[in-house]
This record gives structure tokens, sequence and C-alpha cells, in this order.
């Protein structure tokens, strides 16, 4: 642990996402980047250079593995491909770092179950990196929740969806097994999303739907979590069609809507809400940047010790239902999620 109040961060690959994360981890009051690594030549000096042009000290690495044994670095961002991000977060790991992994963390429970006995035995800290959670309109939404203001949640509905690019056609070039298509991509938002106002609660079932490519890899899906007593999320996420990043909470009295999850710091985050009894409301949040506020939130956990907001439990209710979800597809019925013991990760 540095002997200052800021933590120093190594990135793990020279990703897209790090046109977000590297300016975020710059900003971050509680925090530095010194070092980078990418296994394709130049790369990580590239995006250096194009993302954060005014940073000069940063050590870049050719050789990920090279990165991990550096002393000086305190946290690693893996931004890697999501077959790739459970075995490399538990490298990091076994050299005492505590690591923010982009989602998905894993591709299977299991696999997240590792990372948590590891995490425990190294003392370190890991965080699932849903940067959208970290903005302030869902605490508003949370706020609206709490105050009864639309009743009890009966039902969400979630909507991600973007047309696929030409530059990103390598997201659907493997099967699903392997971490392709748009369920690792942009359907593990669509269900963390459905299940913010049951975040605390159990999962019971998945109904889905979806249409495969030549590869094995998901385009488009919709369906349908079971969260008990008639309450459902409805999840729906695509690479044919338009861009939406959405979801609406709808209760015994009202309803509450976020209309851009991924609101970036350009763009105004808007809400609304209403009630049966005829209120209708639009707020209009700060503009705010939800990376840096991931990062330091992240980075304040680990130096005042302290549990993150996205737990690892929470990491792996999430995969449990990715997984029902593909499973409910693959064979063409309901799949029952088996039920676990919540654990908490924390450290003395």
């Amino acid at each position: 642990m540095p002997a200052s109040n800021k933590l120093r961060w190594g990135i793990l690959g020279a990703a897209r996402i790090n046109q977000q994360l590297m300016p975020a981890i710059v900003s971050a009051k509680n925090s530095e980047l010194i070092a980078i690594s990418s296994r394709r030549a130049g790369a990580a000096e590239a995006i250096l250079k194009e993302y954060t042009p005014h940073v000069k000290q940063v050590d870049i690495y050719n050789d990920p593995a090279t990165l991990l044994k550096d002393p000086n670095i305190d946290v690693i961002y893996i931004p890697l491909a999501s077959q790739e991000h459970a075995q490399w977060t538990l490298r990091a790991i076994e050299h005492g770092k505590h690591v923010l992994c982009e989602k998905p963390m894993a591709l299977s429970v299991a696999d997240i179950e590792a990372i948590e006995i590891a995490a425990k035995k190294h003392n370190v800290y890991v965080m699932e990196g849903f940067m959208y959670r970290f903005h302030p309109q869902h605490q508003r939404i949370q706020e609206i929740i709490n105050a009864g203001m639309i009743g009890a949640v009966r039902s969400v509905r979630t909507c991600f969806a973007y047309p696929m690019q030409p530059a990103r056609l390598y997201r659907i070039d493997r099967d699903i097994s392997q971490g392709g298509g748009a369920m690792w991509d942009i359907g593990c938002y669509a269900i963390h999303a459905a299940r913010f106002p049951f975040v605390n609660e159990k999962a019971l079932a998945v109904s889905a739907m979806a249409k495969h490519n030549a590869f094995g890899a998901d385009i488009s899906s919709s369906g349908t979590i079971d969260f008990g007593d008639g309450r459902y999320a409805q999840f729906n996420f695509s690479f044919e069609h338009a861009r939406r990043a959405e979801y609406e909470i709808i209760g015994t009295q009202g309803g509450v809507k976020c209309h851009n999850i991924w609101a970036k710091q350009t763009e105004e985050p808007i809400i609304s809400w209403w009630t049966d009894s005829g209120e209708q409301h639009t707020e209009t949040l700060e503009i705010t940047n939800h990376f840096q506020l991931e990062v330091e939130h992240f980075s304040d956990c680990i130096l005042n010790r302290q549990n993150p907001k996205l737990s690892l439990q929470d990491a792996k209710d999430n995969c449990a239902i990715i997984v029902a979800a593909l499973e409910s597809v693959e064979q063409n019925k309901i799949i029952y999620i088996k039920q676990q013991n919540k654990t908490t990760l924390s450290f003395s």
C-alpha cells in the first residue's frame, strides 16, 4: 500500500474501453496511472498517447504477465476479452494486486467462487466493472422507490442495444461458450440493471429466447426473470436494434424510468417518474463521469478497508442468471436457478 493517499494503477490490455477508463484513472483524486501492457506491439503506447497524451511517466509492457510483477502497482484494471477475465483476475490476485475487472468477471459462477477464495487468501479487493451503478441518477431512482412514491416494485423492463459496426465484429466471431455474442457484451448490463430493485433477492427462474449467427454467437435476446410473488424483470438486448440503454420500474402506485443508463460526461442524465394519482415528474441531473466515480469508489474502498458497492456475491448472482438464460435458450424451456448460500467477503 502506498504511503500517499493515491493508489497506483496498472492496465492489463489496450482495449477500446480504455478510452473511458484511462482518463478516469488519471482524473480520480485517489488514483494514478503508472503502467499499461498489451500483447500487440505498440498498442499500449498508441492508446496512451491518444487517450491520455498529457500523462508522461507511465511504464509500458509488451507482456501482461510482466506487468503483474511490477511491485509499484497496487491495482490492476482488466479490460481483456470476456473469456480471459477470470484467469487474469486470478493471476493478478496471486501477485497481491487488487483488481477492477471489466464485466463480465467470469463466464461461470464457479470461476467467481475461485476468485472469491483467492481474494480472501491474499487479502485483496476485487470488483466487477459495472460503471453505470456509480452514476447519481440510479441513487436518485432508489430514493424515489425508498420514499414509496411508486409503491411496491412489481416489474422491471430493461433494453440495451446498438447496431453492430464493422470495427466491433470481433465481439461476435466466436461461440457464446468462448465469450462471444451479445449476452457477455451488453446482455450482462441488461440483466444487472433488471436486478436493480431486486438486488437483495434471489432470482427463482429465467426464460429466454435468442437469435444466433453462424459462429454460434447470440445477436439478439429477450427474456424474463422470475423473482417470485408475481414480480418479473424483462430484459432485451441486441446488436441489430437502434441504440438504447434504459430501464423502467413499475410499482403498485406508479413508475420510474432511467432514459440513458450509459449517460456520458457530456450528456445530461434524465429520469422521469409518475404516479397513479396523476403526478408527472421529469428530473435532469448533473452531468458526471461514472467511470471516474467507479475508480474513486474502488480506490476509496481499498484505502479505507471498506467493502465495495458491487460485491462478489452480486457478481455471482448476475452470472447465475446469465448462465440460466443461456441454458433456457439452448433447451427452450424455463430454467430454475439453484439457490446458493450468500457470502460476504470482508477484510480485517
